[in-house]
């Protein structure tokens, strides 16, 4: 006969609930150990002449619940072995086994391997008096989760939530801002104490807000947050934004309905130059809307192929989410990153992977493929430059590039010097503009970057000009380059950078 060990629920704290089933098991079992005797059913056990031992011990002795957790359904093997002509042995746990009790779920993991049989009986559940005492339906839609491990992502407002194991004020500060992820302040909320145990049973309903400014948590504490169908309770949500976007249906917006992936494609540039703006303003708040309607525009794409069946935002997210980490080895796979550096050869050997798995032969690939067709040119001829010197194609240093720019420029010199065609003088113009971003790369600058701070810098200062003007109660257009060139210097006087149409 093997070790074995069974599992019996005490109830949610009524003795009255235990069945004469779990009595009798305990009674002939060669002995009785309890998780824990903070529970109310455990001084009704000396009628039935079983005298437990409890696990208490094992919480002082460890930093954390997993580690008590281990603990204890190690020792239980351990004892079950140990027992004599292999006796059975029994584990009695609050509630129900299978809920809400991790050293069950630990002994149903680890006993098929150590050759003990596990027996779980039932008992009754906190959930059972949480139904009857808070008036609730499961049938309606519930979830149970533990306030241990709660975060807002799995919340469903449409849902009855009940919320097990919390024992402490702490613990329910933790739960409360949560469900202020979700919730408003002063949504309310029922907090259950020992439900269904006879004089210790307390019921309070309080405004979220509230939730760790009561007393009386422990061990039997629970909180309940009602169902709502508000959908205003799901405006943080992902899938309450997918529904919106949804209204492309037949039964929605008759404008959004007439959109293509054509029609809506300008938006997509206009809207990522708008966030670009909020970042180089620094301005938060506006960056918060901006991100929204960029994020409107992949929503609306992905919507369109959701319609035709080809695939849904929730592919798009599975995919990046996919690539993510299969390109993090060094986070979420057994390589390592020391600094920044190592890091990106690690995406970049990943990269490289993904290309071989779909079946593209690097031998077959250009060095430049990759590079966006329609990035903004000042961009692009960077990352064409900064691909090509991978392999070598690049100057030494950057006086290299420093000769090759006076050389495109001597050369856009000569074109208009003789008056040659506005296309070749424009061709001149652009092999001088790619060999200044050359330079960019060299000094660790991003030209579009750059450029771009310049255009603001040429701005603010151009913007002195009116203004200073408009005191004098004159115009730009009436005023003489003389005029404008004073302002110029007198707005650039304060700064560090010399620029503008003088420099």
């Amino acid at each position: 006969m093997s070790a074995s060990i069974t599992v019996v629920g005490l109830g949610s704290g009524n003795p009255d609930r235990l069945t004469i089933g779990i009595i009798k098991t305990m009674q002939r079992a060669s002995k009785v150990y309890v998780r824990t005797l903070s529970h109310p059913v455990i001084a009704a056990l000396n009628e039935f002449q079983v005298n437990p031992e409890s696990f208490d011990h094992v919480y002082e002795a460890h930093d954390t619940f997993p580690e008590v957790y281990e603990s204890i359904a190690s020792a239980l093997i351990n004892l079950a072995r140990a027992a004599e002509d292999n006796r059975e042995i029994v584990y009695a746990v609050p509630g129900h086994p299978m809920v809400a009790e991790a050293t069950v779920r630990l002994l149903r993991e680890r006993c098929p391997g150590e050759n003990v049989t596990l027996t779980v009986l039932g008992g009754e559940s906190f959930l059972d008096e949480a139904f009857v005492r808070l008036g609730f339906d499961p049938i309606e839609g519930f979830q149970l989760l533990d306030a241990a491990e709660l975060q807002a992502s799995v919340l469903q407002p449409q849902l009855h939530t009940l919320i097990g194991q919390v024992y402490d004020m702490f613990t329910a500060s933790e739960v409360k801002l949560a469900l202020m992820e979700l919730y408003p302040d002063d949504y309310p909320v029922i907090v259950g104490h020992a439900l269904g145990v006879e004089g210790e049973e307390a019921i309070q309903r309080v405004p979220l807000y509230e939730l760790d400014r009561i007393e009386g948590y422990g061990n039997l504490s629970l909180v309940y947050v009602p169902r709502s169908d508000d959908s205003q309770l799901r405006q943080r949500t992902f899938a309450r934004l997918h529904e919106i976007v949804g209204m492309r249906s037949p039964e929605g917006c008759p404008w959004d309905r007439e959109q293509t992936h054509e029609s809506i494609r300008k938006n997509l540039i206009e809207e990522t130059y708008e966030v670009l703006e909020t970042i180089d303003e620094d301005d938060p708040e506006h960056m918060q809307e901006e991100l929204g309607d960029l994020l409107l525009q992949i929503m609306l794409h992905s919507q369109m192929e959701e319609e035709l069946g080809t695939f849904t935002v929730y592919d798009v997210i599975q995919a990046l989410n996919d690539k993510l980490i299969f390109r993090h080895p060094h986070v979420f796979g057994e390589s390592s990153a020391k600094d920044a550096e190592s890091a990106l050869q690690n995406w970049e050997q990943m990269k490289a992977e993904e290309k071989r798995l779909k079946g593209l032969s690097p031998e077959k690939a250009s060095v430049l493929d990759g590079i966006p067709r329609d990035l903004p040119a000042l961009m692009k001829a960077y990352k064409l430059q900064k691909k090509a010197s991978k392999v070598g194609f690049d100057w030494d240093n950057i006086e290299g590039v420093f000769q090759k720019i006076e050389e495109e420029l001597g050369e856009l010199r000569q074109a208009v010097a003789e008056g040659q065609s506005a296309e070749d003088t424009a061709l001149e113009l652009g092999d001088l503009l790619f060999a200044v971003s050359n330079a960019a790369r060299f000094i660790g600058a991003d030209p579009e970057e750059s450029l771009s701070r310049t255009n603001r810098k040429f701005v603010s200062r151009f913007s002195y000009i009116e203004e200073q003007l408009a005191l004098q109660g004159k115009s730009v257009e009436g005023s003489t380059l003389d005029e404008m060139e004073a302002l110029w210097q007198a707005a650039k006087s304060g700064s560090s950078h010399n620029g503008g149409i003088h420099g």
